[in-house]
């Protein structure tokens, strides 16, 4: 797991589809900080469907940058 406490903006370099997958976005605490968790779970192509992924945890400071870049984005 991962947790990000900032995020460094560059411009898009791919322009590749990547496949869909599940996810599941929580509110978490831990040891008293607070966090947003994003857990991704297998595509359907996956041998093991349903598993867990990848994980990433964001920092308040990183949360706010990624909903202002979302925002200015959409």
């Amino acid at each position: 797991m991962a947790v990000v406490k900032n995020f460094k903006t560059e411009p898009q370099n791919s322009r590749v589809g990547h496949t869909e997958c599940s996810g599941i976005i929580r509110a978490v605490e831990v040891g008293g900080e607070k966090y947003v968790q994003i857990d991704t779970y297998g595509s359907s192509e996956r041998e093991f469907q349903n598993k867990l992924s990848q994980s990433l945890r964001l920092t308040e400071s990183a949360f706010n940058q990624l909903k202002k870049l979302g925002e200015a984005h959409f």
